[in-house]
């Protein structure tokens, strides 16, 4: 198959041509500042909110995968993430339909919910989280998500071109560096979350709620939206059990390889259906290998509503309808993968 990736250079962009030129699909790469190189892949430097030379680019392809888009809210202002991630995204959609394309999957996020980077709470309603759940976002990226699954349901209305919107949390590449970060991580992190879960209760939740106070005001200060800086993390160690405990909670402790990212948005492509649909795809556990209730219990008591038993460390984002919709089963686990 002939296939257009957007944002083709990026953490994403780089594992999913690797994957897709891997399997004999004749790949065209495009980013605006960075070509890579690739047997059998060819690189173009464009920009997807150049409308005349996109379309150009799209031109002779059958399908395309779209990843191109700022990252994270701390990556420009909101008007540039407007205008890169949403109305890029029309051109992409916009030049495929021109050009007869029927076939096109973007990359979403789990904060097209607005819940990790929002500037506001809001209650959540049930675990393990799916598609069906309400979304609630006031930060511009997971804005920006939620107008890429739009624009995407536009497409299918309009001009019948079918495709998935990957609800992606966070994805991570397994290089060496990586490895060892994980598991620097992983020997704090593990005792931090038993010791937390196996404190009496006034104990227990007195510092529950001394965490989720500082949450709050993050999302007050709008932090989320300003340049990392280590002086957001208040001054405190990032190893320190608080912060590790913390870490992974407002995106409810899911990550998925570039590996098992790659083969969804294949799958995407080649499986038999129609229609826009966003679909969560993550790892089948989650990433602390805590018992889920045990952490759902500890950090999101108030929910009680389960749509199924989530047994084990079971994730506690639903990839079913992945599953359902192009056979995606994930192949990874970080915890197994860094030993």
């Amino acid at each position: 198959m002939n296939i257009l990736v957007t944002g083709g250079s990026g953490l994403v962009g780089k594992g999913v041509v690797q994957y897709l030129a891997e399997r004999g699909h004749k790949v065209r790469s495009l980013d605006r500042d960075t070509r890579e190189t690739l047997p059998g892949v060819e690189f173009v430097l464009c920009d997807i909110t150049d409308y005349a030379a996109l379309r150009e680019q799209v031109r002779g392809m059958e399908a395309i995968i779209h990843l191109a888009a700022y990252p994270t809210p701390a990556h420009a202002k909101g008007p540039e993430i407007f205008r890169v991630n949403c109305a890029g995204t029309y051109n992409v959609y916009e030049a495929a339909a021109e050009e007869g394309i029927r076939r096109v999957s973007s990359a979403s996020s789990i904060n097209a919910l607005g819940y990790h980077y929002g500037i506001k709470d809001f209650p959540l309603c049930y675990f393990p989280m799916d598609e069906e759940h309400p979304t609630y976002t006031t930060d511009p990226y997971s804005f920006s998500k939620q107008a890429v699954e739009a624009i995407a349901d536009y497409y299918w209305r309009r001009e019948e071109i079918s495709g998935v919107s990957l609800r992606m949390p966070g994805v991570y590449a397994l290089t060496p560096e990586m490895i060892e970060m994980s598991k620097q991580f992983t020997a704090v992190m593990e005792p931090a979350y038993l010791a937390l879960i196996n404190l009496p209760e006034p104990e227990r939740g007195a510092r529950i709620s001394k965490m989720k106070a500082r949450l709050e005001e993050d999302r007050k200060n709008r932090v989320s939206e300003k340049p990392w800086d280590p002086e957001q993390m208040g001054g405190e160690d990032m190893m320190s059990p608080d912060n590790l405990v913390t870490f992974g909670y407002t995106d409810f402790w899911a990550l998925i390889s570039v590996e098992d990212t790659a083969q969804a948005f294949e799958k995407s492509l080649l499986a038999d259906y129609e229609g826009s649909h966003p679909l969560f795809i993550c790892e089948a556990e989650n990433f602390t290998g805590m018992p889920s209730e045990d952490l759902l219990k500890v950090f999101y008591p108030q929910v009680t509503e389960r749509k199924r038993a989530i047994p084990g460390a079971r994730n506690v984002l639903s990839y079913d309808r992945a599953r359902d919709l192009i056979g995606f089963e994930p192949e990874y686990l970080i915890r197994t993968r860094i030993g």
